[in-house]
This record gives structure tokens, C-alpha cells and sequence, in this order.
């Protein structure tokens, strides 16, 4: 799971959604990257402020280009279940304008956890 995350195109199983890394490698506190969504319509830079390899990443948006939030986060992390599982949390903390309180955005998250369970074939 942490490979994924942190390979050259992290969370590719999420079509429609393109990451890629801005900072050089070794990530870690500092690291930034760019996502692009919806054909490159939605632009976001993002910041890590927490990075324990192996275990736990977390960012926030220092831009992003459609006025549909105040402020948005991620934290990812990673945590043994056996010799060949893992526990994945994903949270998501955001501060919605106007434009942001409807449903697309709860359907946008709700695609790509469901997504991402899929490509890991979650229980």
C-alpha cells in the first residue's frame, strides 16, 4: 500500500485523477505535489506537513484553483494486519465554500474510496 502511494503516479486507479510529484525524492515534511482532476479543470498543489515513512503521510492544498473550499486535508495511513495486509485510513478534512456544500463533491470521495477498495479488493 505505501508503494502505491508513493510510486510515480499515486492513486492512478482513480480515473480522471493525475498526480505527480514536485519535490525530489527522499519525501518526506516538505514534499509537494500537484493533482489534477476532471480533464485538468481542478488544480491543487499540495504541502505534506506530516510524512513517518512507511506508515503515515499527511497534506494540505497551499492552492487550488476552483473556489470550492477554504481548506482541505489528507492523512493516509498505513498500519500492519497480518503478514500480507494492511489497515488503510483515509481522512479527509475540508472547509466547504457555497460552490462546495452540494453533492458532487460527497460523490467525487465516495468514487475513489469505493475505487480504491476495488484495486486493493478490500474486504
Amino acid at each position: 500500500m505505501w508503494a502505491e502511494l508513493v510510486s510515480e503516479q499515486p492513486l492512478h486507479w482513480i480515473r480522471g485523477l493525475r498526480i505527480r510529484w514536485t519535490s525530489p525524492r527522499p519525501f518526506g515534511v516538505g514534499t509537494t505535489r500537484r493533482a489534477k482532476t476532471m480533464g485538468g479543470l481542478a488544480v491543487g498543489d499540495a504541502y505534506y506537513f506530516v510524512w513517518e515513512e512507511g506508515r503515515r503521510q499527511a497534506f494540505y492544498f497551499t492552492r487550488y484553483n476552483l473556489p470550492v473550499f477554504t481548506s482541505f486535508a489528507e492523512e493516509y495511513v498505513v498500519e500492519p494486519a497480518g503478514t500480507d495486509h494492511c489497515r488503510f485510513t483515509w481522512r479527509i478534512a475540508l472547509t466547504p465554500r457555497p460552490l462546495g456544500r452540494g453533492p458532487l463533491n460527497k460523490l467525487l470521495f465516495a468514487y475513489g474510496f469505493r475505487a480504491t477498495g476495488r484495486y486493493f479488493n478490500a474486504a
